[in-house]
């Protein structure tokens, strides 16, 4: 999943670090269907521009049950993210604890952290809309359920290789910034690349080449002098 298929072939199973398709049902299954039809439409359109009319039609839920359930349009926006961000973030404390090396754990997640993405397309615009966009309290709901959570995991990763003697010491602020922001533009720049160099969409085949490129570019940057050199052998 994070890599060619040679280097899988050599280190056994893989951590499944990367969103599944379908979530497990909620609690209420009409909020599910709400959820469940906004987030097919959204990456049928490639936008996040679906009316509340488009959702309950594709649901087969009255629209008047989204203020019911989630208050109003915004509300709904805020909690497919949080379910969307939910499995990923989840598998933060389960990859941490796995009995591998720091490095091994920061390759898979680069490569579970730009599947997420491309899973969820237009899980980038909501963050930039949430944050950016829409109320106070919608960007602190998402700072909490999920920029909290990937950089307090990115601290204690770096920490780990640091005392492992794997990374050189890196401030989290500024990689949080370089690995987020690197996964988030490959979608949220396309479009603006499409015009400017007439790259075409995000295909599997880019994903994975987009992996191995930050795989190289990261950990080129991260290892320690030791470890750098003796990647390069």
């Amino acid at each position: 999943m994070c890599g060619p298929q040679d280097r899988r072939e050599q280190q056994g199973p893989q951590l499944n670090t990367s969103v599944p398709t379908k979530h497990q049902a909620g609690k209420n299954p009409t909020a599910e269907k709400l959820l469940d039809a906004a987030s097919e439409l959204m990456i049928e359109r490639a936008s996040i521009e679906v009316s509340l009319s488009d959702i309950a039609q594709k649901s087969g839920v009255n629209a008047a049950l989204v203020k019911y359930h989630f208050g109003n349009k915004d509300g709904l926006l805020l909690a497919l993210l949080a379910r969307d961000a939910a499995t990923e973030t989840s598998q933060l404390e389960y990859l941490l604890a796995q009995k591998i090396t720091p490095t091994e754990k920061l390759r898979l997640h680069i490569g579970g952290i730009i599947r997420a993405y491309r899973q969820f397309p237009y899980m980038n615009r909501l963050i930039h809309y949430l944050l950016h966009e829409s109320t106070a309290e919608a960007a602190d709901e998402v700072s909490k359920f999920f920029v909290a959570p990937l950089f307090d995991f990115h601290r204690r990763l770096l920490a780990e290789g640091i005392k492992a003697g794997e990374f050189r010491k890196v401030d989290p602020v500024l990689f949080y910034t370089s690995l987020i922001g690197a996964c988030d533009h490959l979608f949220f720049g396309r479009h603006a690349m499409s015009r400017a160099v007439g790259v075409g969409p995000v295909t599997e085949q880019v994903c994975r080449d987009y992996i191995k490129h930050m795989e190289a570019l990261i950990l080129g940057g991260m290892l320690a002098p030791s470890k750098a050199a003796a990647a390069a052998s």
